[in-house]
């Protein structure tokens, strides 16, 4: 090692240097007077020694100097670098936070010399301003003998044979040093400590504090070095996996290192591989930047076919390691194995597979492979035990927040998509997003569900367009009854003419309103309102107090936003929204229940009352296990969901403000259909000209009479089935029985026909009255509408 002969320190530094022994000939001195004769002779042998050269006791200035005496020097420190331990300890002796080694064991001698000609050890993560604060530390703690700790680790990265760089940590001991003053130091205050201790960064206090070379140094310190290569491997390996970014994670060459360093392999290589639980597949969608040796190639596999059974068994069933020490020696005694093949083909010769685990689930796949046999073994897998757990932390929030980047995808594309059919979206997401990765032209293709049977149901508030009306016109009648009776009042005490002209225009839209509320009744009437009424009422409460008053009490009534009195509409829309609210969520509840019997495609919407979508069918599930018995099954639920809903309805009733009635109806459709997705409209439709029947039977349906009357199909107290085929009529025909005898319903069926309506026709319906219950659920009492209805008036 080439060291410089006059300097003895790399740069500036708060010391003068002297590399002296006196604190070691200190402790042979007390020796020399031990009882043993064996060790007293020993020191008085090293104290001869020192007094050939006074300068081991008072320091060399240069190591020139120290080199002239190496072979004295080599007989002083003889008992700190025994013979024994040559080979063993990495023991070396030097100044503090340099390079300069004055003696050191063999085996350091030999790390040094594996490391190339060319390789100086250099403390890790230490620049120039650590080195000088780190001198001024020294003279903190051992000359003012303030405790204060200054310790880190520090660390020498040193390559080896193999060309792996192995990591050492640096363990000083300064047992040995001695500190003091020259002309130049400066005396430190506790003050001037305060200031320290809040700018250890600050490189300029310190070198005021501690000038350049005004302390001297002497003595030695001994260094040794432990081999921490794999828990600094694993430090790091969690320290890259922290910085990933979650939105782009990555695990690249850098990872790849730190394996190698851990299994103390250079060749070895890293893989991953993400697992897809719904296609039952392996895939390359969460760590594009490493290659998968399972997939060899490919975007995707179904798992059992990248695996042998054995393997498969090993991680998916009992989520244990998978160690093939020697490819080569396992293909020839199971030649058909794919997976040995498959490794063999990419010339890997042993490897590790490790599942990546989440609540006892696969979701990941990491691979280590190596080119020679053996090198990768069940032995050293258990090093993966203490990386795992970080490995599989990195996985899951590389899930999560890919998982958020296509349900993000999904609801750009399509909006809100229902969970049983929310599979096929996150498949169409997945290739959009991989061919995106890539830059490649792509757009999100439509998604079909063939052979889909489909339930229709409503429940409809009957006559509400008449009752919104109704409340309108309660409303301006109110507000402009009100305005009269104030112009009325102001007018006996100012008598101006134009008082009864606003009052004759009054009483016009008055008249107006007893007779039919118009298209553009309540718009006629807010433009008076704000023309004539408001400047005039603005005008008058600055004029009088007591037309202030009057005027201050009307304005308490008005809706600030629209400038009308809004209470029967109030009332009207609370009573609305909290039926809607209500049978939703009785909906919504139910469907819980039925989606555990057989998962299908439901959605419902709230206008005028709550109507739903129901479409089960094998392309909805993904799973070959759907039969017509699953069909029958949903039709018998929707029935009983609506008489429960039908029954809560009416005990919500006589909570309402206005009284309104709700009518109820399913529609059957005799056979399958195809189900697409329209990106343009982000919404299901029905796919096909005949099947667009079906859309336009329900836009229509509820308007329809039966046939030669004005009668409606739909009643209050009743549910009607419309239907077109003889066979769902003796099928529902099944299921009324059944409901007649737990009386959910009465016993009055009524088969009907319907009259034609635009593009539909031959419709018929089943209709039948409901039971009410209003008792306990152990002691029921069953009434018909008409008896809730006269309860409810009493």
């Amino acid at each position: 090692m080439k060291i410089s002969e006059k300097m003895m320190t790399k740069g500036d530094f708060p010391f003068e240097i002297k590399i002296g022994f006196k604190k070691l000939i200190d402790q042979y001195e007390v020796l020399a007077s031990s009882d043993n004769e064996i060790i007293a002779q020993k020191a008085k042998s090293i104290l001869g020694y020192a007094k050939e050269d006074p300068r081991i006791v008072d320091g060399f200035d240069t190591i020139e100097q120290l080199l002239e005496q190496k072979g004295l020097v080599n007989k002083i420190t003889e008992d700190l670098f025994t013979s024994v331990l040559e080979y063993n300890e990495i023991k070396f002796a030097t100044l503090p936070f340099q390079e300069i080694v004055l003696k050191s064991t063999q085996r350091y001698k030999n790390i040094i010399d594996a490391a190339g000609s060319d390789y100086v050890p250099t403390i890790q993560n230490f620049d120039e301003n650590h080195y000088y604060i780190m001198g001024c530390s020294i003279i903190l703690n051992l000359y003012y003998g303030y405790n204060l700790d200054f310790r880190r680790p520090f660390y020498y990265e040193i390559p080896d044979g193999s060309g792996l760089n192995k990591t050492y940590r640096i363990i000083y001991n300064g047992d040995f040093i001695e500190i003091e003053k020259t002309k130049n130091a400066i005396d430190i205050t506790d003050e001037d400590l305060a200031e320290l201790l809040d700018n250890f960064g600050n490189i300029e206090i310190w070198k005021e504090k501690f000038p350049s070379q005004s302390w001297i140094f002497k003595g030695f310190v001994l260094a040794s070095l432990i081999d921490v290569t794999a828990d600094y491997s694993i430090s790091s390996f969690k320290t890259f996996l922290l910085k990933q970014d979650a939105l782009e994670p990555a695990l690249t060459k850098d990872i790849e290192g730190i394996y190698q360093k851990i299994f103390g392999l250079p060749e070895l290589r890293v893989g991953f591989a993400d697992f897809n639980e719904d296609d039952n597949t392996f895939e390359r969608l969460l760590y594009k930047d490493i290659k998968s040796y399972i997939l060899d190639g490919m975007k995707s596999q179904v798992s059992r076919e990248a695996l042998c059974d054995t393997s498969y068994y090993t991680l998916f069933k009992k989520n244990e390691y998978y160690c093939i020490s020697d490819t080569e020696r396992y293909h020839k005694l199971y030649p058909d194995n794919v997976l040995y093949k498959k490794l063999l083909d990419q010339g890997i010769k042993s490897a590790i597979l490790a599942a990546v685990v989440q609540d006892g689930k696969v979701i990941g796949l990491l691979e280590l492979v190596s080119y020679h046999p053996r090198r990768l073994n069940s032995i050293n897998a258990n090093k993966l035990k203490d990386v795992m757990p970080f490995l599989e932390d990195a996985v899951i929030r590389a899930k999560e927040a890919k998982e958020n980047e296509l349900e993000l995808i999904i609801q750009e594309e399509c909006t809100s998509i229902h969970k049983s059919v929310h599979w096929k979206f996150r498949k169409e997401a997945k290739r959009y997003l991989a061919a995106m990765s890539q830059n490649n032209p792509v757009y999100f293709r439509e998604a079909v569900f063939e052979d889909v049977y489909p339930l229709y149901g409503q429940m409809d508030i009957k006559g509400s367009s008449n009752a919104r009306n109704s409340a309108t016109v309660l409303d301006l009648k109110h507000q402009l009854t009100r305005i009269e009776s104030i112009i009325t009042s102001i007018a006996r005490v100012e008598k101006l003419p134009i008082y009864d002209q606003i009052n004759f225009r009054i009483k016009k839209y008055l008249d107006d309103l007893l007779e039919e509320l118009q298209v553009d009744s309540e718009r006629q009437v807010l433009n008076f309102l704000q023309a004539e009424v408001i400047p005039l009422f603005t005008h008058l409460r600055k004029k009088d107090k007591e037309f202030k008053v009057l005027i201050d009490q009307y304005y308490e009534e008005v809706d600030e936003s629209s400038g009308l009195i809004y209470k029967h509409r109030k009332d009207y829309d609370e009573t609305v929204m909290m039926i809607n609210k209500r049978m939703a969520a009785i909906l919504d509840k139910k469907q819980i229940e039925a989606q555990k019997m057989y998962p299908h495609y439901y959605e419902r919407y709230k206008t005028d009352g709550v109507e739903h979508n129901l479409y089960i069918g094998e392309s909805i599930t993904q799973k070959n296990s759907f039969h017509k018995v699953y069909l029958y099954n949903l039709r018998l639920w929707q029935l009983q969901a609506m008489c429960e809903m039908e029954n809560e309805y009416y005990k919500l009733k006589e909570h309402m403000a206005v009284e309104l009635d709700v009518a109820s109806m399913i529609l059957v459709f005799n056979g399958s259909l195809s189900l697409r997705f329209r990106m343009d409209e982000k919404r299901f439709d029905v796919d096909g000209t005949y099947n667009a029947r079906y859309e336009v039977v329900k836009k229509r349906v509820d308007k329809a009479n039966v046939k030669g009357t004005e009668e409606r199909a739909t009643q209050a107290g009743k549910i009607t089935i419309i239907y077109s085929q003889e066979e769902d009529e003796m099928e529902y025909r099944r299921y009324i029985g059944f409901l007649q005898t737990i009386h959910q319903l009465d016993d009055d069926l009524e088969v009907l026909e319907l009259e034609d309506l635009q593009g539909v026709t031959g419709l018929k319906a089943l209709r039948v009255s409901l039971l009410y219950s209003k008792g306990k659920e152990d002691s029921k009492e069953y009434y018909t509408y008409e008896d809730l209805v006269e309860s409810i008036n009493e």
